[in-house]
């Protein structure tokens, strides 16, 4: 359960005269692994409410007067579940940009709770999310200049769906891409979709930019997207998010 308004860690901007946020909630993790080596790449963590409730829910109840204090506790929470459940390797976590009204100070936060926590920055992985329209693709581009400078990777989640697409790409370029479920879905069986993904991994290979396949859950896709030269894949084939846990994993068979 978050309770930020009880964190002993200091915020980058005053919220002594902001009421406690509204919203309890905790993470699931789910993995991204590395066909190649068999190896979990990282976890992303995803919100989820302590009833149960998926991310859609909890995302639903924030709005511009908590928006900074949720993304803030969202990243805290990140770091703490992922150091209590001793995490060796990356942890993706998605942020709001029109939360971060600075970047260099807005991650001051996430900074100390990795200190306090013993957690690695050169793990963390920071994910644009899909959950809000980028209005300012300039104040985007220096969060993503100020977290690359600070060693942190950074990904474009949900690629080729909403304003995820190749405009953004020409905009900056982030380490990771993800590409989008819906063009990952029955892949196997749709021309069109192999050819849009296999025309995106082209530009992604040329501008030395990962790729991760999410939403893979058959292994009609997972064979077509491994032989178009995708090895990172996230999806209920390997493995469900988990409440609070690190999920055990299946590996397909190529």
């Amino acid at each position: 359960m978050v309770t930020p308004q009880n964190s002993s860690m200091a915020p980058c901007k005053s919220c002594q005269d902001r009421p406690p946020l509204p919203i309890d909630f905790s993470m699931a993790f789910q993995p991204i692994v590395d066909v190649r080596s068999r190896k979990v790449f990282a976890y992303e963590a995803l919100v989820r409410g302590l009833d149960g409730r998926g991310a859609a829910e909890i995302l639903g109840q924030v709005n511009d007067e908590i928006r900074y204090q949720f993304d803030q506790a969202c990243r805290v929470s990140a770091v703490r579940l992922a150091a209590q459940l001793g995490v060796d390797c990356g942890v993706s976590i998605n942020f709001l940009p029109n939360a971060v009204y600075e970047p260099a100070a807005c991650l001051r936060t996430t900074l100390e709770a990795a200190r306090q926590y013993q957690f690695p920055t050169n793990h963390l992985i920071f994910e644009i999310t899909e959950n809000e329209r980028v209005v300012d693709k300039d104040h985007l581009k220096r969060i993503v200049q100020e977290y690359r400078r600070r060693g942190f990777k950074t990904a474009i989640d949900d690629f080729g769906a909403g304003y995820s697409g190749l405009n953004l790409l020409a905009e900056f370029q982030p380490d990771i891409i993800k590409l989008d479920m819906e063009l990952v879905r029955a892949i196997d069986t749709n021309p069109v979709r192999h050819a849009i993904v296999q025309g995106i991994l082209g530009v992604c290979q040329a501008l030395s930019i990962e790729v991760i396949a999410e939403g893979v859950e058959t292994l009609a896709e997972y064979r077509t997207l491994r032989a178009l030269g995708i090895h990172y894949f996230q999806g209920y084939l390997f493995a469900k998010p988990a409440f609070e846990q690190l999920p055990a994993i299946s590996w397909p068979e190529d």
